[in-house]
């Protein structure tokens, strides 16, 4: 199975501030730039892409914290498990949206593959890497916003070993965000 990241950072590589807040994204960069051409910088056609979503605890509890209509919703009828050990229901507006999974990130892997699920988009960063731990990344997408957060949740935690990104390829928004894109390799 395909396992990629889709995923935007501060320019100096948080996901979120320290209080888990990504609101930052809705006020970096050019907000008067015409984005006419490529309004979402991507994302729809990502997610066109992916058959699943596995994402960790604290990034449902963020989506979970936005409210979002159902025209809002961003993944369509995308399949989403979310991990943890210590939460086994979603919260009231995730519930038939979402579902929790405990237990082996491989195991899952498998039962997905089985039941016919080919590319699975991996969001948060304890997720993303643990699935890097377990070499399952085959892809990474960061969409850099211009503003430095000085601190903050970083994308990636503690790494068993280095990884090589490969064939990238970087696209400079209108906005002053930057998008880049890498293949995985994986080293030994």
């Amino acid at each position: 199975m395909k396992c990629s990241v889709y995923i935007a950072t501060s320019a100096d590589g948080y996901i979120a501030t320290a209080e888990g807040s990504v609101d930052w994204l809705h006020s970096a960069g050019n907000r008067e730039a015409d984005m006419s051409n490529n309004p979402d910088m991507g994302f729809n056609d990502f997610i066109d892409s992916v058959d699943c979503m596995i994402m960790g605890r604290k990034c449902m509890d963020v989506i979970s914290s936005f409210n979002l209509t159902p025209a809002q919703w961003p993944y369509g009828e995308t399949k989403i498990y979310v991990l943890s050990n210590s939460v086994n229901e979603p919260p009231e507006n995730l519930r038939g949206k979402v579902e929790m999974y405990s237990g082996d990130i491989i195991e899952l892997i498998n039962r997905l593959e089985d039941s016919g699920y080919e590319h699975a988009y991996i969001d948060g960063g304890s997720t993303i890497t643990a699935f890097i731990n377990l070499h399952l990344i085959n892809e990474i997408t960061i969409t850099r916003a211009p503003i430095i957060l000085g601190k903050g949740i970083p994308l990636f935690g503690e790494l068993g070993a280095s990884i090589k990104l490969v064939n990238s390829e970087a696209t400079a928004f209108p906005n002053h965000f930057i998008q880049e894109k890498y293949e995985v390799k994986y080293f030994g």
